[in-house]
């Protein structure tokens, strides 16, 4: 399923002149960068046509002109090219109101094959990126509406490129190359390969789908229904490889993309943890708390000074903007080349890589020296280190911690005090934490992309400077402590008291940023 080092360069801006480009997830982090890319570099593309949610009020175009259109992403354009900016956004930018996880979109059929025959590739970086999302939810938006997004591209006979995860590779260890993944857990052998090379998913979904029937059988009371679903989505992700229910449906989706597409062109792009920019379009560009931001976040509002890590593992982040020019070039790629699957990671471990004890010690280094200069996201002067313990230690610490807490606030309690104690606070704050990320800081695997720096290499010296794709131009110390650090107090906190409650911090972005099909939004 990799790609081979003898195929047709693509000429990425020939690729895109004149055609039309189908975006899903476009209210999320990742399509935003690309979107921005698109506009900024490839003055001939023809159209996208976003597919959006319409959301509270109005329409999907109501809805872009309110979430999308104003994003300080486009600011460098508006600056440097207002004119062409608004005329792009005006006249290119079409935006269909739709649903990702209905048949046909929920597009009446004459509208949906009219759309259909107008657009030249898909670039699906739709998905729900809550890792403890209630099942139902997690397999509607990313796993059953690849079938949606499949069944439209093979009506429109246009190529895919499908905006995934790393992390799809669940439990597995060792090196995680550009290809299929085997499941890891205890299940692997009940889920029969094609000897094509994906999985046959479709009677695990159906099994799936009869226990949330079950579940929703049982449960008539909404909060107690979400728990329970939540509550199985984890089981089911654990029992079969997977950490969590986000990376766990991810997986699935890609066996239902490779099934559907046999024989055409499918692109599945990987990327790993997700943060800022490193340049473009501008250095530190962010939008919402992702996967090392809540821990961060929390270390800054003393709400948290442990955490179960392996400090000598390697833990794999890769800056958005990295990741929006691999669609680009996987785009292009798939516009010029011969129908076949590819896979391609965009990550950094492989290559540049970053131990997770390194991360500590060069943020907290930062933080401690240049605190002041971080006023939304340090209220006050960082007093504690902040420590990484083993997995062991961490359960032990958290109990005996707990414990002391909880007699604590009784005792206040018993002598008429109120609330609870910020003992408790911290408690709570680490466990849903350890919870919910503990899996990305106790790295077993290391990623790949040999495939993609081919790609890349294929296109040429001018891609390569547009479009760049190697982690090995990251200097950690300087994104890190500099462009990341400026660019999460800049543009993720937008007030001196923004403090991520629970559910932000449960739902901070692993992957691909994109709209989900419930209210609540991922933190992106």
């Amino acid at each position: 399923m990799t790609t081979s080092i003898n195929e047709t360069a693509p000429d990425v801006p020939a690729a895109y002149a004149g055609k039309c480009i189908l975006l899903t997830g476009a209210t999320g982090f990742v399509a935003k960068v690309l979107m921005e890319k698109l506009i900024r570099t490839v003055p001939d593309l023809g159209r996208i046509v976003l597919l959006v949610r319409a959301g509270g009020h109005g329409d999907a175009r109501a809805r872009f002109e309110r979430e999308i259109a104003p994003s300080t992403v486009f600011d460098d354009l508006r600056a440097a090219r207002p004119a062409r900016l608004e005329r792009f956004l005006a006249e290119r930018v079409e935006c269909v109101t739709g649903e990702i996880t209905a048949p046909g979109f929920g597009l009446p059929p004459a509208r949906f094959e009219a759309l259909a025959r107008a657009v030249d590739v898909v670039v699906n970086a739709a998905a729900s990126v809550d890792f403890r999302e209630p099942l139902d939810q997690a397999l509607a938006i990313n796993t059953l509406s690849l079938r949606h997004v499949t069944a439209f591209a093979r009506v429109a006979g246009a190529p895919l490129v499908h905006v995934s995860t790393c992390y799809v590779n669940g439990y597995n260890r060792g090196e995680m190359r550009e290809e299929v993944v085997a499941p890891a857990g205890a299940a692997r052998d009940a889920i029969p390969r094609h000897r094509d090379g994906w999985y046959d998913v479709d009677a695990l979904i159906d099994s799936l789908q009869r226990k949330i029937e079950r579940v929703r059988a049982a449960c008539p009371d909404p909060e107690r229904l979400r728990r329970r679903l939540t509550d199985l989505g984890i089981a089911q992700a654990q029992h079969h490889g997977w950490n969590d229910t986000y990376t766990f449906t991810k997986w699935l989706g890609e066996q239902v993309a490779l099934r559907v597409m046999h024989g055409r062109m499918l692109t599945i792009v990987r990327p790993s943890i997700i943060e800022s920019t490193l340049r473009d379009p501008a250095p530190g560009w962010i939008e919402g708390v992702k996967v090392a931001d809540a821990v961060i976040l929390a270390y800054a509002r003393g709400k948290t000074s442990f955490f179960p890590a392996r400090r000598e593992g390697i833990i794999d982040i890769v800056p958005v903007d990295l990741v929006a020019n691999a669609i680009v070039l996987a785009g292009a790629e798939a516009l010029s080349g011969a129908p076949r699957h590819r896979i391609y990671q965009c990550c950094s471990g492989s290559t540049n890589p970053l131990a997770l004890g390194e991360l500590i010690r060069l943020l907290q280094a930062e933080a401690k020296r240049n605190w002041r200069k971080y006023d939304r996201l340090f209220h006050a002067e960082p007093k504690h280190d902040f420590r990484t313990v083993g997995e062991g230690t961490f359960r032990f610490a958290l109990g005996a911690f707990g414990l002391g807490a909880t007699a604590w606030n009784g005792l206040r309690r018993l002598a008429g005090a109120q609330g609870a104690t910020r003992a408790l606070d911290k408690l709570r704050t680490t466990r849903l934490l350890a919870l919910t990320f503990a899996f990305y800081a106790h790295p077993r695997c290391r990623f790949h992309n040999a495939g993609l720096l081919a790609l890349a290499a294929r296109c040429g010296e001018e891609a390569r400077r547009l479009y760049p794709v190697d982690a090995r131009l990251i200097d950690w110390e300087d994104y890190l402590c500099r462009v990341h650090m400026a660019g999460l107090n800049r543009y993720a906190l937008r007030r001196r008291d923004a403090v991520p409650d629970e559910a932000a911090a449960a739902r901070a972005d692993a992957g691909a940023g994109a709209e989900t099909p419930a209210a609540p939004q991922a933190a992106r």
